[in-house]
């Protein structure tokens, strides 16, 4: 039998070759690694289907920031494979979505072997995530999603409280920021990202594996913001949610993690 030919393609601003693999276990479904990391995972033949537990909790919010169904304008900072636009326009058509990646070679290759659905509203723009959200509207935006950071080697005009301010300028009264965090222990590059997100928001909470706020092992911390205080019912429906165990931190207990104590 000759050997599967896998797609790859080499990102010379990241200076690393991407490769697009099929999922073993899962028909339909295909794997972005970078550099040999495994980077995104979207499944072709059922996009509402989030297989990443970190970008599961991010859908989830997204579930609750309008009734079910009904279109949202989100802002995703980080394209990757696109699983968050694939997601949102499969539970809610007719939504309008950006999406802000600073790799030509990246998106071209992604959209390649990985093309989105007919009729998904996306504009794909090839620029700095910051640049790209100075531009947009004041309140444009249901929700905005930055997804860039590799730990506390993230791009520091991209971590820092200015930038969060830029971020909360830019979605509705009642819309949300979501940060995706990937952090090492003792976590405490994701507590001061936590602090910075909070001084310029309303409300806000952390979503996480609960094994995971120990503070002893690497992971993802979802960050969410609100302009007003943060919505208590959303607290319950996200752990009702998962992925599980479940943890999602608001008031004393948020700032407990940010305090790290």
């Amino acid at each position: 039998m000759s050997p599967v030919s896998v797609p790859t393609r080499w990102l010379a601003a990241a200076g690393a070759l991407a490769e697009i693999d099929e999922d073993a276990f899962i028909e339909g479904a295909l794997i972005l690694s970078i550099g040999g990391a495994q980077q995104s995972h979207v499944n072709l033949h059922a996009p509402d289907q989030v297989f990443y537990e970190y970008l599961r909790r991010i859908a989830n919010v997204l579930d609750l920031v309008r009734p079910p169904g009904e279109p949202l304008k989100v802002l995703h900072l980080g394209a990757g494979a696109l699983t968050l636009v694939r997601y949102v326009q499969a539970t809610r058509p007719g939504s309008a979505q950006v999406a802000v990646e600073h790799e030509r070679e990246l998106l071209d290759f992604v959209l390649q072997h990985m093309p989105l659905a007919a009729g998904t509203q996306c504009e794909l723009l090839l620029d700095d995530a910051r640049t790209a959200a100075n531009a947009m509207a004041a309140g444009s935006f249901d929700a905005v999603v930055l997804d860039i950071f590799a730990g506390a080697d993230a791009p520091a005009h991209l971590a820092n409280p200015a930038f969060y301010a830029e971020l909360m300028r830019t979605v509705a009264s009642d819309g949300v920021v979501l940060v995706n965090v990937g952090d090492d222990p003792p976590l405490a590059f994701a507590r001061y990202q936590s602090r910075n997100l909070s001084g310029v928001a309303g409300g806000g909470a952390a979503l996480a594996d609960r094994t995971l706020l120990s503070g002893k092992h690497p992971g993802n911390i979802i960050l969410a913001a609100t302009k007003k205080e943060w919505p208590a019912a959303w607290t319950e429906q996200l752990l009702e949610a998962g992925p599980h165990p479940a943890a999602v931190l608001t008031g004393a207990g948020l700032a407990a993690f940010q305090s790290g104590d």
